[in-house]
């Protein structure tokens, strides 16, 4: 058995390479983009499976706070605790906030709760320095990505908080990094007018707004009761609008990011409709550089077959080794992204039958230059 392919890799070596390391670094980028839509999907799922709520009690026809604006009453909590079946009721808020870094503004998504309430949003398994908060006002937990170090003072709005814990992998849906702060800290960013605010709105007649509101009620259901039901009866009595731990999953991976999915995989599958042209360019470019060789072996006697078999061997091979460089350059690189990118196998291993695929109807191109080569080619000069 001759092994063309083999000889004309290693009579082009460096070419062969360098055109594998370019296609690989397109396929590199491929397996990124699924990674970020990986990620987007990680980080729709943190503060829900930190909060672990069963209910969620947002304000009547939305979707909650973190698809549209929702307002209810904090108090709300006590009667949602009195319903038979809840075991916890709490008040949470959400908002974004800006805290002064120390060259830009940090954009994070404050998360406010009753820090002597019975549910803590902040995992204990996500702490790595410090603790939780302790006292109603002027403490913060933030996130390792913030920058910002323990016992250090931040500066939001009119007043001082000081770091006293700092959490690692905790995000908003979003992507953006999370903050906790009290409820009534929160309350107060979030609701309370400015003095001159609240002087002018008076001259209009206009009363003060009422500070003592949540984005959401969270509630958790004792063992053994049907979380559906109490959901319909609270829908029915309070008239608010009441989500499943699994229906606000479905509201963040479908509503929120549906879009985000499908332009990304809009663009993966252009990347790889592009990988798969540069390869067929690259193969023919290849094959028209060896059809004095070509005609040779045909003027030989060479069957088409075999010559055929060196061409997709080739293309087989350039396919292999740009996904390897894909794979070594996507590892290199995905934790500078900015959000999370999440690289997983079974990801990998779609790519490579699809490079497979893909490399094998690229060569076609070069094998329909073999079979139209002239024998007689050879004798020219």
């Amino acid at each position: 058995m001759i092994h063309l392919a083999r000889k004309d890799i290693e009579h082009t070596l460096g070419k062969f390479i360098v055109t594998a390391m370019g296609v690989g670094m397109l396929l590199g980028i491929v397996l990124i983009m699924m990674g970020v839509y990986r990620g987007m999907m990680v980080d729709a799922e943190v503060l829900l499976d930190d909060i672990s709520a069963d209910l969620w009690i947002v304000q009547e026809d939305t979707l909650g706070p973190f698809a549209e604006a929702s307002r209810v009453h904090e108090d709300l909590k006590n009667i949602i605790f009195s319903i038979n079946g809840i075991d916890k009721s709490e008040a949470i808020t959400f908002q974004n906030i800006q805290l002064p870094g120390k060259e830009k503004a940090i954009r994070v998504v404050a998360v406010g709760y009753d820090v002597y309430g019975t549910i803590n949003p902040i995992s204990p398994k996500r702490l790595i320095k410090g603790r939780s908060l302790k006292t109603d006002h002027y403490e913060i937990v933030v996130t390792d990505k913030t920058g910002f170090q323990l016992h250090e003072e931040i500066k939001i709005g009119r007043n001082l908080y000081k770091v006293v814990g700092i959490t690692h992998g905790t995000v908003s849906s979003g992507g953006d990094s999370l903050a906790y702060i009290s409820l009534k800290d929160a309350q107060e960013l979030q609701f309370l007018y400015s003095n001159k605010r609240i002087e002018n709105d008076r001259n209009r007649g206009l009363t003060a707004v009422n500070s003592l509101m949540v984005n959401s009620i969270i509630a958790t259901v004792k063992p053994g009761y049907n979380v559906d039901e109490i959901a319909q009866d609270i829908r029915k009595w309070q008239h608010k609008s009441v989500y499943t731990a699994n229906e606000q999953k479905t509201i963040l991976t479908k509503n929120l990011i549906e879009k985000a999915s499908k332009q990304i995989g809009l663009f993966t599958a252009i990347l790889v409709a592009v990988s798969t042209i540069i390869i067929a360019l690259i193969i023919y470019t290849m094959t028209l550089e060896k059809m004095k060789e070509i005609s040779i072996m045909k003027l030989m006697g060479l069957p088409n077959s075999l010559i055929i078999k060196m061409i997709v061997e080739e293309t087989l091979v350039l396919g292999l080794f740009a996904f390897i460089f894909g794979n070594l350059f996507s590892h290199l690189i995905y934790e500078k992204f900015p959000k999370r990118v999440v690289l997983e196998m079974p990801d990998a291993m779609m790519l490579f039958g699809i490079v497979i695929i893909a490399s094998v109807f690229a060569s076609f191109i070069g094998v329909k230059k073999v079979i139209t080569a002239d024998p007689a080619a050879a004798i020219g000069g």
